[in-house]
């Protein structure tokens, strides 16, 4: 099935935007699907039929899980008028953005702790918990920084092996921390990162609501807002009803498009989010992203919209590669990971030279290829790469 995409480098061919303008969405898409996609939102889905024509100096970059449609106009205008600003701390308009997040979660102030992005939150996170008889317990291909951080903490790890497709293993990681003797910091991500797919909330909702001891959760959900299995619900409501155990991360980089100006959080109890607090930077957090964000959180037909392009995008992509028979996971998210046709490092660069940037290698998943989702008119120019490619073999 992987085979009859067994592409040679020798047989690149670079090609020109005419060369691929014929596909359309029409093609890949129906035509009504389309319209009402585009009914369902308030603004005009971006390059909905048209091709993107990248260059060398201005590629497709599918490789960061970015979101390519960019941020709010009114966050934008936001971040823009804070500039003059900038000079000094966001020292008021931090205290309002704690605010309107814990109205969002439905929580107190004090259980929200801003971070700069969610990296400074698992890493505090994690910070807040070492011990000298910790263990970190991950699924063995999940989002890095949370070994990252555990290696620099001189924690030991415990990697639970996934279940076919990559799915997480929950029982497995219950008994990994089940049967240790000491502490147990249990990192889940969730959409997961970088297969894209959910575990349902109801596989570990027992296990947090039975209170073990000497177990702390930290549940990322830096994709939440992208997905669509109804299977899927966020942690904050075990926090909200006052189960202290939970740790709950949160981004502004993904869905509101803010990858660049670092704004995240953190939802706990008071007390996890104080100690907490000891490990981040506090006052410093950007000054133009505090201020983005506070629009850009109360711009929901924006974030609609943008959760309908990475739809469509999600679409087209997956029609390609169920047309060139290869296997993929179903994607909750703004990427794809879908098993390499090819070798992974030729892929990368015969995608490279048609200018598009897609994944780097994630171990043990060796021969699975991460694609994140651009414009719609992005994935038809990467559609008609592909297609090409295999016509051309």
């Amino acid at each position: 099935m992987i085979s009859n995409l067994n592409v040679s480098r020798r047989k690149l061919i670079t090609f020109s935007s005419a060369a691929i303008a014929g596909l359309s969405i029409n093609q890949l898409l129906s035509k009504a699907h389309a319209i009402e996609i585009q009914n369902s939102v308030s603004f005009s889905i971006p390059m909905l039929e048209n091709v993107a024509t990248p260059n060398i100096n201005n590629p497709i970059r599918l490789n960061f899980n970015e979101n390519a449609l960019g941020m709010s106009p009114r966050a934008k205008q936001a971040a823009i008028d804070a500039v003059p600003k900038a000079n000094r701390y966001a020292k008021a308009e931090m205290p309002l953005l704690n605010k309107r997040l814990a109205k969002h979660h439905k929580v107190d102030d004090t259980q929200i702790l801003l971070t700069a992005g969610s990296s400074e939150g698992i890493r505090s996170a994690i910070a807040a918990f070492v011990k000298s008889d910790a263990q970190l317990v991950i699924p063995e291909l999940t989002y890095g920084d949370g070994e990252h951080f555990a290696k620099i903490f001189n924690l030991k790890i415990t990697k639970v092996p996934n279940l076919p497709d990559w799915q997480i293993d929950i029982k497995g990681i219950q008994k990994a921390a089940e049967n240790y003797n000491g502490f147990s910091i249990v990192y889940l991500v969730n959409p997961n990162n970088p297969t894209s797919t959910v575990f349902a909330t109801n596989e570990i909702e027992p296990w947090i609501k039975s209170k073990p001891k000497n177990t702390i959760f930290i549940i990322d959900e830096a994709y939440a807002e992208f997905v669509n299995d109804p299977d899927f619900k966020s942690v904050d409501e075990f926090i909200a009803k006052g189960y202290d155990n939970i740790i709950l991360l949160k981004t502004f980089s993904k869905i509101h498009a803010m990858a660049g100006l670092r704004v995240g959080y953190a939802v706990s109890s008071v007390e996890n989010i104080q100690n907490m607090a000891q490990y981040v930077a506090g006052e410093k957090l950007n000054y133009c992203g505090v201020c983005a964000a506070l629009a850009s959180i109360d711009d929901q037909p924006f974030l609609t919209y943008s959760k309908k392009a990475v739809d469509v995008s999600r679409q087209i992509m997956e029609k390609v590669l169920s047309n060139l028979g290869l296997h993929y996971l179903k994607s909750q998210t703004n990427f794809i990971f879908h098993q390499s046709p090819i070798n992974l490092k030729d892929y990368r660069e015969l995608m490279k030279q048609n200018f598009v940037l897609i994944g780097r290698d994630f171990a043990p998943a060796t021969n699975w290829c991460r694609i994140s989702l651009g414009t719609p008119g992005e994935m038809l120019y990467v559609a008609n790469i592909m297609y090409n490619l295999r016509k051309n073999q």
